[in-house]
């Protein structure tokens, strides 16, 4: 029977735990991109993870849509990761930096120039995106030309091998949650008639011909993608999710990843059990993410219904949540008027076990 304790090989790297870091925005950037000096201890203090997966980042100045969110496609930003990995690696941690690019959910203000986001189609998301002046309607999105989706990939390719270079073990492909490669996918956003709409299997090429062209930069053992079926977040309609994620689950498996991340909220997903139906699609290592508690994961991994459980908002209140696990103590509960505020306030201040018995 498999325990959050087994350890897990992942592609290239072997997991000390299968109890996983989800990738949480949380702001602490500064307004080039560059990681915060405390992102180091931050990431550091959550090192017993069996994997830390990154907040999202950047890939190129065009993908930007919140403030202080940080980028991997200038040396600045680079060196900024360093101190990061250099810091989960003293701990020993593995750590995967998540890649992505927002498309339609962006701003021309948070685009050099002001330029036009772009997206699968030049269909508007009926949603509102903060900024540092209030909550603000999304923009209507330039359609993406042949063109422009080749410099596209190659801007992810990039952004892999410059993960690399910061001392990541690998990078995670964010096609899930409404950001670019999810508009190819979704029904709603991408109305195109060439041979990246239309078809499932040709909505789905985009997300493909990326996840080739970063594998072929960095290994396709130190790539893993998140995806999101049936997820409504940012105005997402897919009318044909029980086909299309069961096939894009079986092409995946050949491709030989590191893993397939399989993320159910933050808003309620359809009554499919995603997991139960796509867990035995994909041949190879399965991480589960949905509102998981303790023992919903543990049960899910004793019933092989994942590889590994991911948390979100546990880890970000508990640094020490593998060892709080362990001891079944309880949980620090995560303050949400600090999730993406600057500075150390609800960020490196949650306490660990010792702590709170100490005090």
């Amino acid at each position: 029977m498999t325990t959050f304790f087994d350890p897990l090989t992942a592609g290239s790297i072997t997991l000390q735990n299968r109890i996983i870091m989800a990738p949480m925005t949380r702001g602490r950037a500064d307004d080039d991109g560059n990681q915060a000096h405390i992102a180091a201890e931050y990431y550091a203090q959550r090192a017993s993870a069996g994997l830390i997966i990154s907040e999202a980042v950047n890939i190129s100045p065009l993908t930007k849509a919140n403030d202080n969110t940080p980028g991997i496609y200038t040396l600045a930003q680079i060196d900024s990761w360093k101190a990061v990995t250099s810091a989960v690696h003293e701990k020993g941690g593995k750590i995967f930096m998540q890649l992505y690019h927002t498309g339609r959910l962006s701003l021309p203000e948070m685009l050099p120039g002001g330029a036009q986001p772009v997206s699968a189609s030049a269909v508007t998301a009926k949603w509102q995106n903060f900024t540092r002046s209030g909550l603000k309607d999304l923009v209507m999105p330039t359609a993406l030309t042949t063109d422009g989706i080749r410099q596209t990939i190659r801007d992810f390719a990039t952004a892999a091998g410059n993960a690399i270079s910061a001392g990541f073990d690998g990078v995670e492909l964010h096609a899930a949650y409404g950001y670019l490669i999810h508009q190819f996918l979704g029904t709603n956003s991408n109305i195109r008639t060439d041979e990246y709409g239309g078809s499932l299997e040709n909505r789905a090429r985009f997300l493909f011909e990326t996840l080739d062209a970063v594998a072929s930069v960095i290994g396709a053992g130190r790539t893993g993608i998140r995806l999101s079926p049936g997820v409504p977040l940012h105005d997402m309609e897919e009318n044909d999710a029980a086909t299309l994620y069961p096939y894009l689950a079986d092409a995946l498996s050949s491709r030989h990843l590191a893993y397939l991340h399989v993320a159910l909220g933050p808003v309620p997903a359809t009554d499919v059990d995603w997991h139960q139906l796509l867990r035995p699609a994909y041949r190879g290592v399965y991480f589960a993410n949905g509102g998981f508690t303790k023992s919903s994961g543990e049960a899910l991994l004793a019933a092989n219904g994942a590889d590994a459980i991911v948390y979100g908002k546990l880890f970000l209140a508990n640094p020490d949540l593998p060892e709080r696990f362990r001891q079944d103590a309880v949980l620090n509960v995560p303050n949400p008027t600090t999730f993406y505020t600057p500075g150390e306030v609800g960020y490196t201040d949650y306490p660990r076990m010792e702590q709170v018995v100490t005090a």
